[in-house]
């Protein structure tokens, strides 16, 4: 059973930074497309960013493009997202997800993934 579990998460101030962390374990990480979704108080659920199982694709939200950064380091199990210039509006629970996925595309949809970690709570301030 595949596991994933983030952490990085916490309070912060506008135009600040957080980097946020996925470990993934009982699977082969290095076959996984990987994203990151998240999800602010009455919203819905909306992806942030994706990235495939070598590292050679990476996709963004538009909202989002220019300050954060996806990656991953499959020796590690563990991929990242590196969140620069954060805004008050970013504020959401940001989960990690996986698919086994060999392939250059990158996932967009929720129901396209089939492994998601709890999720942990980034919360930018004014």
């Amino acid at each position: 059973q595949v596991q994933l579990v983030e952490s990085g998460g916490g309070l912060v101030q506008a135009g600040g930074s957080l980097r946020l962390s996925c470990a993934a374990s009982g699977g082969p990480f290095s076959s996984y497309a990987m994203g990151w979704f998240r999800q602010a108080p009455g919203k819905e659920r909306e992806f942030v960013a994706g990235i495939n199982w070598s590292g050679g694709t990476t996709l963004y939200a538009d909202s989002v493009k220019g300050r954060f950064t996806i990656s991953r380091d499959n020796a590690k199990n563990t991929g990242y997202l590196q969140m620069n210039s954060l805004k008050p509006e970013d504020t959401a629970v940001y989960s990690c997800a996986a698919l086994v996925l060999r392939s250059w595309s990158v996932p967009q949809a929720v129901y396209e993934y089939h492994y998601w970690g709890q999720g942990t709570q980034v919360t930018v301030s004014s």
